[in-house]
């Protein structure tokens, strides 16, 4: 997943979806007392779904703590006449935000601002 607002790259946090005490190494989370139905463990954006969960943009922004609607993406509000873009694959995404399925090896990219050109694809890393 990618995030972009008001002309910035924003970072998904690594450790959504764990416990504490968390073991980070070079800002990737290396162990957790306990890992959740998704989790984050670097900041690239890069989703762990537990097998046989069909999660959406709502559960990962929910254990993310983070607002995701269509006009609000995190801590970035839309303008007065804009709304949250989302693209699944590189092709716009019609409903919203929130109901996007995390499914496997699924490029998502969120926009709230200027117009940033998707990415139709994304090189996951093996065994993902």
């Amino acid at each position: 997943m990618e995030l972009f607002a008001a002309n910035r790259v924003v970072l998904v946090a690594a450790g959504i979806g764990t416990r504490a005490p968390r073991r980070l190494s070079e800002g990737r989370i290396s162990s957790a007392s306990c890992y959740g139905e998704l989790v984050t463990l670097d900041p690239t954006g890069l989703v762990l779904v537990r097998p046989g969960w069909h999660p959406i943009l709502a559960d990962l922004f929910r254990a993310w703590g983070q607002p995701l609607s269509s006009r609000r993406l995190a801590s970035f509000s839309a303008s007065a006449h804009g709304s949250v873009s989302v693209f699944v694959d590189g092709r716009r995404w019609g409903g919203m935000p929130s109901e996007v399925p995390l499914r496997p090896h699924s490029e998502i990219v969120l926009e709230v601002g200027p117009y940033v050109p998707p990415h139709r694809s994304y090189t996951f890393p093996p065994g993902t």
